[in-house]
C-alpha cells in the first residue's frame, strides 16, 4: 500500500463512520475500531468498542435523525501508525424537543490509528467541541 493508498483509506473510514452512525449501524462500528478502542466523546473516557457504540448509540437513538460531515482530513502517517485530524459539522434532530429541534456541533476528531490486516482502524479518538449552535436538550432528550 502506497501513502497515497494509505491516505485514501484514512479518508473512507472517517467517512464509513459517520455513514455508520447516522444511518445507526452500530455493528459497523466494530470495522472502525478497534476492539480496544478508547474514545473521549465530551464525558471521560470510553473503553472498548462495545462502550463506544453504546455512548453514541445512548444519544444517537433518541434523536430522529443526525448528520455528521467530517472534512480537511490531515494524516500523517509513521509506518503502521497514523494520526488524523478531521473538521466535524454535525446536526441532530428531534422534532419533539421543548425548546427547538436543532442542535449543531462544530469541531474535530483528532484520531490515532492503527493499520490492521483488516486495514487502518481508530485506536483513539477525541472529540474537540470547537462552538455548537441550537438546543442542548437535543441530545440530552430533554
Amino acid at each position: 500500500m502506497t501513502g497515497v493508498d494509505d491516505h485514501r483509506a484514512i479518508v473512507d473510514l472517517t467517512v464509513d463512520y459517520c455513514w455508520a452512525i447516522d444511518g445507526r449501524d452500530w455493528e459497523a462500528l466494530h470495522n472502525i475500531f478497534l476492539p480496544h478502542a478508547t474514545a473521549e466523546l465530551g464525558r471521560g473516557t470510553e473503553q472498548g468498542v462495545d462502550a463506544i457504540i453504546d455512548r453514541i448509540s445512548g444519544v444517537l437513538n433518541v434523536l430522529d435523525g443526525s448528520q455528521h460531515l467530517v472534512t480537511n482530513h490531515r494524516i500523517h502517517l509513521h509506518g503502521d501508525r497514523a494520526t488524523c485530524s478531521t473538521y466535524l459539522h454535525a446536526q441532530h434532530v428531534r422534532k419533539a424537543a421543548r425548546d427547538g429541534r436543532l442542535y449543531v456541533v462544530a469541531g474535530r476528531y483528532e484520531d490515532d490509528l492503527v493499520r490492521t490486516a483488516e486495514g487502518w482502524r481508530i485506536a483513539h479518538r477525541r472529540l474537540v467541541v470547537m462552538w455548537t449552535d441550537g438546543n442542548p436538550g437535543v441530545i440530552r432528550g430533554d
